[in-house]
């Protein structure tokens, strides 16, 4: 009987691995890992494979969302399934370990730094004073979709800060910045009109969460446009209503 593990990397690069993840892979009979849901911006396959110690097989977006690749691995052999962040953040992992289960496969998650968790900390705000998490595509033919904009209203409505997550095209190596956020925004609340996103509301930009130098701004959403962020993966948060310690805080960090 084998076992399929589910492992998160964690944030930024190599090192961001837990030791009980680094540990389990050191026993898997097989290693695969994908990039396309995220990635980590400070490292490459070939830094993760020498901090490992193994070899580590790329999955393409098809062969993942298949599962035959690695389920048919896992039947017989300990398999490692590597990604960025908490393996279990994409819906996609879940799906995958649910058949797993079914095809009576033995599953376990070594889970890692989740942006989620890792935003309200660097940022000194409170992480239960989020609501819905919400992802911002790039422009389709037919606009940006509506979705986003309405739950960040629904959030802001009840006093709740939004995590903004930013678009990935892992196959052409885009990443959507800060800046394009903000734009795709401003043009949603252009065609929509219902005051989520003005001049004065209070914004945070931040990218290469989780590395020795990340760079985070807060502002209105004119200073966000402004400021130059540099490479990397990015998000942002749009405030509800701030707490004293949480302006304090955003204030100091």
């Amino acid at each position: 009987m084998g076992e399929l593990i589910f492992i998160g990397l964690g944030l930024f690069d190599e090192k961001d691995i837990t030791i009980k993840g680094k540990e389990a892979v050191a026993r898997a009979d097989v290693v695969y890992s994908e990039f396309y849901t995220s990635k980590l911006a400070g490292a490459t396959i070939e830094d993760v494979e020498k901090e490992l110690g193994v070899n580590v097989e790329v999955l393409s977006r098809e062969q993942v969302e298949s599962s035959d690749t690695v389920l048919k691995a896992a039947l017989d052999k300990t398999v490692a399934f590597l990604t960025a962040g908490d393996p279990m953040a994409a819906t996609t992992h879940v799906e995958m370990r649910v058949r797993a289960k079914e095809r009576g496969i033995k599953t376990s998650v070594i889970h890692g730094i989740s942006i989620v968790s890792a935003v309200p900390s660097a940022l000194g705000v409170m992480h239960y004073k989020f609501g819905r998490t919400v992802t911002l595509p790039f422009l389709r033919e037919r606009g940006y979709p509506r979705s986003p904009y309405d739950h960040i209203k629904s959030n802001k409505d009840i006093g709740l800060h939004t995590l903004v997550l930013l678009d990935i095209d892992g196959e052409h190596e885009r990443y959507m910045t800060v800046n394009e956020g903000v734009e795709a925004l401003l043009k949603l609340e252009k065609d929509v009109d219902e005051g989520v996103i003005s001049d004065d509301t209070v914004m945070a930009g931040l990218a290469r969460v989780g590395s020795a130098e990340p760079e985070i701004t807060v502002g209105s959403p004119k200073e966000l446009l402004e400021h130059d962020f540099g490479g990397g993966l990015q998000c942002m948060v749009v405030f509800g209503e701030l707490h004293f310690m949480e302006e304090e805080a955003l204030g100091l960090f």
